[in-house]
């Protein structure tokens, strides 16, 4: 025996032994009694389809795609591994489709209803329902100002969505939704008087691009009789409104903070049935790049976008009397 092989054949006997005195300890688990579930949603995400609703030559459609959890009234699948109760999310997939088959989606809101209360009222053990639809943006084609009958165009305004959540014996509560909404303007912004320390480095100006994306979602508050689709319209009007001011001069924004506040004050001033609303302005920094080695004045005419690092601001704002009405 050469003496190489000797050498792995005692190699392999250490590793051997090694591993006789490196057994994994055994798994311990803590008893059910001393431990509590706080939450167990489970559902169906991305759930993606087209309706197609055909009148005569006329085609109408909806492109959507939706997300469905649920709450069941005992926890058995996870704490005793119980499976009797459990809704397939492969059901749950299947009946998505069957109700845009059997009801049609007039609204993605209505359609949303629509599954939350089938899960409701056709499962006792199910106590939750949450449903998330957002819609592809597709608008109908023209043609020297005449709509096209069948064919539709991707516009890219801003995605819609809604979430609606229920309760056994309890009412749905409903939200909408913009998001994906770029805009920019490239004046009538500034951002100065900011507080400073010895970290700052960033000039005060008083004119610059404001560039940016937005989330904005709202909630209902009585919800019968809500014309969803007005409604988003008005919405989606208030954000490039208070966004850009009159077409003819526009209006100065002296943050994204100020901003985001016109926004939502001009919303909750034009439509009633909102009594909250949420935006997000994530904003895109776009900054003067220096072109004299290239023997050129530039006079704030070309700009460099920068995407990361990114700011952002969020505010949540609420009527006071729904507060009150709370208290």
């Amino acid at each position: 025996m050469t003496p190489f092989i000797e050498q792995q054949q005692l190699l392999f006997s250490v590793i051997q032994d090694s591993e006789v005195t490196m057994q994994r300890p055994a798994v311990c688990h803590l008893p059910n009694e001393d431990l509590e579930i706080l939450n167990s949603e489970y559902g169906k995400n991305m759930i993606k389809l087209l309706r197609i609703r055909r009148d005569g030559k006329k085609h109408c459609i909806k492109e959507v795609e939706a997300c469905v959890h649920l709450r069941l009234d005992s926890v058995n699948e996870y704490s005793q591994g119980d499976n009797s109760a459990v809704i397939p999310t492969d059901t749950m997939k299947n009946t998505v489709i069957a109700l845009a088959k059997c009801n049609g989606i007039e609204t993605i809101e209505q359609f949303a209803l629509d599954i939350c209360n089938h899960f409701i009222s056709t499962y006792c053990h199910v106590v939750y329902v949450k449903a998330y639809i957002q819609e592809v943006p597709w608008r109908r084609l023209e043609q020297d100002g005449v709509p096209h009958v069948h064919s539709f165009i991707f516009v890219p305004e801003g995605i819609r969505f809604c979430e609606v959540e229920q309760c056994q014996n309890g009412c749905p509560l409903i939200s909408s939704g913009i998001k994906d909404l770029k805009l920019k303007k490239t004046t009538q912004s500034g951002f100065e008087g900011f507080f400073r320390d010895k970290y700052t480095t960033l000039p005060e100006t008083t004119d610059r691009v404001l560039s940016a994306e937005l989330f904005c979602k709202w909630c209902y508050g009585e919800c019968q009789d809500i014309d969803f689709d007005w409604i988003w319209g008005i919405v989606h009007e208030c954000v490039l409104e208070a966004f850009s001011g009159p077409p003819e001069c526009g209006e100065y924004s002296p943050s994204y903070q100020k901003t985001v506040n016109n926004i939502q004050k001009l919303i909750l001033a034009r439509v009633p049935q909102i009594e909250e609303t949420e935006v997000i302005l994530n904003n895109i920094h776009y900054f003067f790049t220096d072109l004299k080695k290239l023997g050129l004045t530039n006079e704030k005419e070309v700009l460099v976008p920068v995407e990361t690092p990114y700011g952002s601001c969020t505010c949540v704002v609420r009527r006071k009397k729904c507060l009150e009405e709370q208290a």
